[in-house]
């Protein structure tokens, strides 16, 4: 605790730590928001192409195998940027987000009840406005699931990209461990720990909100 206390009594050392959370929210909620908008037209395709199911749930298990170092720095060859642009972070992230929500997303689509969308559909419902006023809104509850996954995989690999100059809360790892400094290591574990349940909280007040009717049904 010593060490701790050594550490964060320097002014400058604490904005250090200040902007590295904020990158680190900024690399890890930014790639969440797009691959949910990504996993949401994928899974609906899923949904409704049952023969294009097999190849998209196929392909997004696969591309989830892929070792995150080794996209971060295959995508920099792919697209032109620089080695140490967190844009690689942030497309790494989308990509792999994307795929561990795609089985997600159609399966939720998939439980939403046959006679719910039939009704919608014989009330004139075009298929647009059923997805998004009906189909999408009741399967919330499981897609937020695998949100919430996703979010905290997103603030654990984030770290990752410390290894290639981006990363973070990461930095505090390799500079701890370059250094054999104990206290930026726990620091960095500590604030990513907190970090994790922070976003994870607002999700479900989140998913709450936009499902009242799942609380008022409770007994």
């Amino acid at each position: 605790m010593g060490e701790i206390a050594t550490y964060l009594s320097d002014a400058g050392t604490r904005a250090a730590l200040l902007d590295m959370l904020l990158d680190h929210v900024y690399l890890s909620l930014v790639p969440l928001a797009a691959s949910v908008l990504l996993a949401i037209v994928l899974g609906l395709l899923c949904h409704r192409f049952r023969r294009l199911n097999a190849v998209l749930v196929g392909l997004s298990n696969v591309v989830y195998t892929i070792p995150s170092l080794a996209l971060f720095a295959i995508i920099p060859a792919v697209i032109g940027t620089q080695v140490l642009d967190p844009l690689n972070v942030i497309l790494a992230l989308t990509v792999y987000t994307t795929a561990l929500l795609v089985r997600p997303v159609a399966e939720a689509l998939d439980a939403v009840p046959a006679h719910v969308t039939a009704a919608a559909t014989a009330m004139g419902f075009r298929p647009l406005r059923r997805f998004l006023t009906v189909e999408l809104p009741l399967s919330v509850p499981v897609l937020a699931a695998g949100v919430r996954v996703g979010s905290v995989s997103n603030i654990s690999l984030v770290s990752v990209g410390a290894l290639i100059g981006t990363g973070g809360l990461g930095t505090l790892f390799t500079d701890g461990f370059r250094q054999r400094y104990l206290a930026p290591i726990a620091i960095g574990i500590v604030l990513t720990l907190v970090l994790a349940l922070v976003v994870d909280l607002l999700l479900v007040l989140l998913r709450d909100r936009l499902t009242p009717w799942v609380k008022a049904g409770t007994p």
